[in-house]
């Protein structure tokens, strides 16, 4: 499944927004980038997920999409997490809620 945003009960969407020092913003999203792609995208009922870093390089944000919060939760749990959460508060101040999405309009 392609990362799609649509209003979709059978999505739950996860963000997570990222507070860094510009300088330290290329560290960050290499270990993110390396979490997704070695870890995250490896659990069940991960869908995708989308980096955006915002102009002032001051910020990241991460769109994933997964199958539940139930997915999203067990992967919180995974023995992995800890020891990465740690890397990125080193690096950055973080936030994450999960959301479903309400209103899309394409054009």
């Amino acid at each position: 499944m392609d990362t799609t945003i649509r209003v979709d009960s059978a999505v739950t969407t996860l963000i997570n927004i990222f507070t860094v020092e510009p300088e330290n913003r290329p560290k960050l999203v290499e270990l993110l980038k390396s979490s997704t792609e070695n870890t995250m995208s490896k659990l069940p009922g991960w869908i995708s997920t989308s980096f955006l870093d915002s102009k002032d390089g001051r910020r990241v944000l991460i769109y994933s999409q997964w199958r539940s919060a139930k997915d999203i939760e067990a992967m919180r749990q995974n023995p992995e997490m800890g020891p990465y959460l740690q890397k990125i508060a080193a690096l950055a101040k973080f936030e994450a809620f999960t959301a479903d999405v309400t209103y899309v309009r394409h054009g």
